[in-house]
């Protein structure tokens, strides 16, 4: 037996996707593979104070969760039809290690990225069993509303359960019909982790390095451009985690980072996979995204920044993703170019855009140029707006500042 002190919050942090992802595989069914893995962390915060945390604490977990899921299955007298499954299971968990672990993660992806449900679904329903998102959550990740994306989830789930949906990662020539999706998922995955939603901290960097591992293994399985694209994207951001907070914990601005505390061997990793996937084509969405990243990652200051050639690629994307969130970074380079007045413009013709208008991001990005321009009840009033949206502690502290620094 290891320290009992062993934080459990962390363990739940970092592992609770991937317990959920073995007891899915093992008992076949979202809703109680999900109810068996928090019964599982109850009786670890029970029993592991007085017994010791296990030697391997995630195979406990997963171990305990299925016995539980059974007793759910005898209380609720349907044991007969879990009997086999049950049966199965049990065989398979003798053989469980850490390998079989984490590739239920990505057996996991696949399944909720299966081609019988819309991409609205796939990815509302991955992030909420793959990624520990609430409901809530995914919501403010897709910009729709929280009763929209939960009846989206119940269906999915009932989807794959009523058509036997299996658990696996499929061929490989079925393989590139599902990667957008995967791909999809994989990077909001990463960007929950690289900047949380809600909640204190700013940073959830074993949510990131998860997402950064899913997509090496994808690349292993099918080395495409636009995996590797993805790949250089999330390595080129993650470099510049240790730069992008305070001992406090708030926020530092591109502008104002310590570039010497930014990760030179993961920028070389991800200029490696950008040259990779830039050598393939067509060039795709995720490449120009990380060419971007890439142009961030080798200027020597921020004043030195080649935004003429940020803006052209932004260009390019807009092209192949016209998002609002796109023609939002595209304004904001624009404005780094050619002046806030530039930029102003094209936020103000993107405000009519129903999904931008609850973004938080887009106000600030607005409140940003109008401090520029020295407008200052207009700043005032974007900063505003943007602190009422926002649900991230660190960012309403950073928004906070700016409006005491005008005031």
């Amino acid at each position: 037996m290891k320290d009992s002190s062993t934080d459990l919050s962390k363990l739940y942090q970092h592992q609770s996707s991937a317990v959920l992802a073995t007891l899915i595989r093992l008992l076949g069914d979202f809703d109680l593979a999900e109810e068996a893995m928090h019964e599982a962390f109850a009786a670890a915060i029970k029993q592991w104070p007085q017994q010791g945390i296990p030697e391997n604490p995630t195979a406990w977990l997963i171990s305990t969760g299925r016995f539980k899921a059974i007793d759910q299955i005898r209380k609720r007298q349907h044991a007969n039809s879990y009997l086999q499954r049950y049966q199965d299971a049990d065989m398979q968990t003798t053989t469980l290690n850490e390998h079989s672990i984490q590739d239920d993660q990505l057996r996991l992806i696949f399944t909720c990225c299966h081609p019988s449900l819309n991409s609205e679904a796939q990815l509302a329903l991955t992030l909420r069993e793959m990624c520990g998102f609430t409901t809530e959550q995914v919501a403010s990740a897709l910009l729709q509303k929280t009763t929209t994306v939960a009846q989206r989830i119940v269906r999915a789930k009932r989807k794959i359960k009523e058509a036997e949906i299996p658990y696996e990662v499929p061929e490989e020539k079925e393989l590139p019909t599902r990667l957008q999706s995967v791909l999809q998922v994989i990077y909001l995955m990463f960007n929950e982790g690289y900047l949380q939603s809600h909640g204190d901290q700013l940073l959830n960097n074993s949510l990131s390095a998860e997402a950064i591992r899913l997509c090496k293994l994808l690349n292993e399985l099918l080395p495409k451009a636009d995996v590797q694209g993805l790949l250089a994207l999330m390595l080129l951001h993650d470099s510049r985690r240790n730069a992008r907070q305070d001992a406090n914990g708030d926020i530092i601005t591109l502008d104002e980072q310590d570039r010497n505390l930014w990760d030179r061997q993961q920028i070389h990793q991800g200029l490696y996979y950008l040259t990779q996937g830039l050598q393939q084509r067509p060039v795709g969405p995720y490449c120009l995204q990380a060419a971007i990243a890439a142009m961030h990652a080798q200027a020597l200051s921020y004043p030195n920044t080649d935004w003429a050639q940020i803006t052209s690629l932004y260009d390019a994307l807009y092209q192949q993703v016209p998002t609002p969130v796109v023609a939002l970074n595209r304004a904001v380079a624009i404005a780094m170019r050619d002046g806030p007045e530039a930029g102003l413009q094209l936020l103000d013709e993107l405000g009519n855009h129903k999904a931008i208008q609850n973004y938080h991001l887009y106000h600030a990005a607005k409140a940003d140029l109008y401090r520029r321009k020295q407008q200052t009840d207009k700043a005032i009033e974007a900063y505003q707006r943007a602190l009422d949206l926002t649900q991230q502690e660190a960012e309403k502290r950073f928004l906070q500042r700016r409006l005491d620094a005008l005031q």
